[in-house]
C-alpha cells in the first residue's frame, strides 16, 4: 500500500485550516466554546482560538486497548461515567480481553482520565450547559474515543455540538454526523489507520506543552477582533 502524502504541515496549520470552515462564529456571538480533546486536538483547537478568538478547554476521554496491541481499541471511558465497549468487533478480538483484563485496563485508565481532567482543569459540567460547543481533535480512525466524548458532552446539556476535525475516516461520517448538530471535517479518507500519516510533523506531547497552548489560547481569547472596540468586548473563558 502507497501512503498518502501529508495534507498539513502539523496540528496548528490543520487547526487555521478549520477555522475558516467556522468563522461564522467567530468572537464568541454565539456562545461558542472550543473543547479540544487532549493531547492531540489541544494544538489544533489552539490555532482555531488564536484564529476565531474563541474560549478554549479540554475534555478527557481514555481509549482502552488491548496491552500487546495498543492499537486496537477495545473501548474508551469519559466523564460522567460513560463508557463504550467494542462489542461490534470479531469475535476473536472480544476474546483476547477477559472481564478481569478490561475491567483492570478500565481502572488504570479512568486513573489517568482524572489525572488529566485535574491536570488541564477540565471544566465542569454546568460550566458548558447551554453553550454551543466545538469538539476538536486531530483525526479520527475508529471513532471510539470520539462517540465517548461526545456522549460525555451530551451530558451537560449544551446548546448544541460541533465536531470539528481535520482528518476522518469516510465510512464514520454518518455515525458521527448524527450525533451532532454539525460536523466539519476538511478531509474524509478511506481506511484511515493512522492520523499522524497526514502531518508532516506529529509529535508527541507532554503535559508542559498541552497546558503552555492552553495558557497562549487564553489570552487569544481575551483579545477583541478586529471589528470590536474596547476592554467590554474582552472574550472570557468557562470557570474551571
Amino acid at each position: 500500500m502507497v501512503s498518502p502524502r501529508p495534507l498539513w504541515h502539523d496540528r496548528r496549520t490543520a487547526g487555521l485550516a478549520l477555522a475558516c470552515r467556522l468563522k461564522d462564529l467567530e468572537g464568541c456571538a454565539a456562545g461558542a466554546t472550543l473543547v479540544a480533546l487532549p493531547r492531540g486536538g489541544v494544538p489544533v483547537a489552539a490555532a482555531m482560538a488564536e484564529r476565531l478568538h474563541l474560549p478554549l478547554v479540554t475534555w478527557a476521554v481514555r481509549k482502552i486497548a488491548l496491552p500487546w496491541a495498543p492499537e486496537v481499541a477495545v473501548g474508551a471511558i469519559a466523564p460522567g461515567g460513560v463508557t463504550l465497549r467494542a462489542d461490534d468487533q470479531p469475535d476473536d478480538r472480544r476474546s483476547e480481553a477477559s472481564t478481569a483484563l478490561r475491567q483492570d485496563m478500565e481502572r488504570e485508565e479512568r486513573q489517568e482520565l482524572e489525572r488529566r481532567r485535574r491536570c488541564f482543569g477540565d471544566p465542569p459540567a454546568a460550566a458548558l450547559t447551554g453553550r454551543r460547543l466545538i469538539v476538536v481533535d486531530d483525526g479520527i480512525a475508529t471513532g471510539m474515543t470520539t462517540r465517548a466524548a461526545l456522549r460525555s458532552l451530551r451530558l451537560t446539556q449544551p446548546a448544541s455540538l460541533i465536531l470539528a476535525v481535520p482528518v476522518v475516516d469516510r465510512r464514520l461520517l454518518d455515525t458521527l454526523g448524527g450525533l451532532v448538530e454539525r460536523l466539519e471535517v476538511l478531509q474524509a479518507v478511506p481506511d484511515l489507520r493512522a492520523v499522524g500519516q497526514w502531518y508532516e510533523r506529529f509529535e508527541p506531547l507532554e503535559d508542559g506543552e498541552v497546558l503552555r497552548l492552553l495558557e497562549q489560547a487564553r489570552r487569544w481569547a481575551a483579545l477583541p477582533t478586529g471589528g470590536d472596540q474596547g476592554e467590554g468586548s474582552a472574550r472570557q473563558v468557562p470557570s474551571t
